[in-house]
């Protein structure tokens, strides 16, 4: 089974190579935690991020001097195209755009004037850059707040689309949207309601969503819920780790929608229970750590690890390669035809070879 919604559609956004809206994938994106001062340690991260599958990498930006780490890292060879998130000051935006960052991240209501947001503008006009308007749950404008008390879903739409109009009345539309709240409830509300009033591409995310567990689960529900109503063209997942770590969470929330072009290994395994007669929770298990060592989890399939004849055979049957338990034995079927009994002994085995010959005819 394909992702099937129709997808929300929306303006085309150009970040460096990568396209956001429009007919394009729906791009995984991180932030590197490092201080952007230190060019060195910078740069290993954007290539750790870049090896395990992101699309695009955000970077904080304090100061003209960290400005200076977007082209040394271009320079580097660095491909995958960087984002600065800019906070108050213009000039650092100007910077930055002067320094070949490929998008920026602000706010235009915090940045100064009419004539400080008619600056950065006219740089991103000039330089093909386009703008990200970040609202967040926690820094909300005060006139904002004010009328609404906390930060609801109306109130961050309203924050939104009042930094949208700052860089529409100067003929900007090279836009891309974010509403992030921590409360998950809020972030779906938020995204929903902008999604049926503008068309500009909007990046997903539960912000502060925690650790790699908490953290993945929230935004597997916040993210998930909004791409299964077609409405998303750019995630984050937000976790207290490892930012790499955001980049396989990210994978598995396309792969549990069976995100067409985008989906990799979806595995179906069963919770077992008294009918089960193989040990399903080792094998799928060493399934996989397996699967992740042979490096076979970006395979666009379905594999289904079940273990009794009552559903097992259904799912083995909708699944591209599965197996179905026995005693001490599995049946191995593939496109819903049998192929053969295997040992328990053998599952893990037999499964990740039938996966090295479907990926050497792909």
């Amino acid at each position: 089974m394909k992702y099937q919604n129709i997808r929300r559609r929306t303006r085309s956004v150009k970040v460096g190579r990568i396209g956001i809206g429009g007919d394009a994938p729906i791009a995984i994106q991180s932030m590197t935690n490092t201080d952007t001062h230190d060019v060195a340690a910078t740069l290993a991260q954007v290539r750790a991020l870049e090896a395990a599958g992101c699309d695009v990498v955000r970077l904080t930006v304090p100061d003209e001097t960290a400005a200076l780490t977007i082209s040394a890292i271009k320079h580097a060879g660095v491909q995958i195209p960087l984002v600065a998130d800019i906070h108050f000051n213009y000039r650092v935006a100007l910077a930055c755009v002067a320094q070949g960052v490929d998008k920026i991240r602000i706010n235009p209501g915090n940045i100064g004037g009419e004539e400080n947001v008619r600056a950065v503008v006219q740089a991103c006009k000039d330089n093909g850059v386009p703008i990200r308007i970040g609202v967040n749950g926690g820094s909300l404008e005060k006139h904002i707040l004010e009328k609404h008390g906390v930060p609801t879903a109306d109130a961050l739409v309203e924050s939104a689309l009042y930094h949208a109009r700052l860089l529409e009345k100067f003929d900007f539309y090279d836009t891309v949207i974010s509403i992030k709240a921590s409360e998950v409830s809020t972030m779906i509300a938020a995204n929903r309601a902008l999604a049926a009033c503008t068309d500009y591409p909007l990046h997903l995310g539960v912000t502060e969503a925690g650790g790699v567990e908490m953290g993945s689960i929230k935004s597997a529900i916040g993210i998930g819920a909004l791409l299964a109503d077609g409405i998303g063209d750019t995630i984050r997942v937000s976790l207290t780790a490892n930012p790499v770590e955001e980049i396989g969470a990210a994978k598995r929330i396309l792969s549990a929608l069976s995100i067409e072009g985008q989906a990799g290994l979806n595995i179906v395994s069963c919770p077992t229970c008294g009918r089960t007669k193989i040990d399903l929770i080792a094998l799928s298990r060493q399934f996989d750590e397996a699967v992740k060592r042979e490096k076979l989890d970006d395979l666009p399939l379905r594999v289904a690890l079940m273990g009794c004849a009552v559903n097992g055979p259904g799912e083995a049957r909708e699944a591209d390669i599965g197996i179905c338990g026995g005693d001490g034995e599995a049946l191995l079927i593939a496109k819903g035809r049998i192929i053969r009994k295997i040992s328990e002994g053998d599952v893990i085995s037999v499964l990740i070879g039938e996966l090295k010959k479907i990926k050497e005819t792909m």
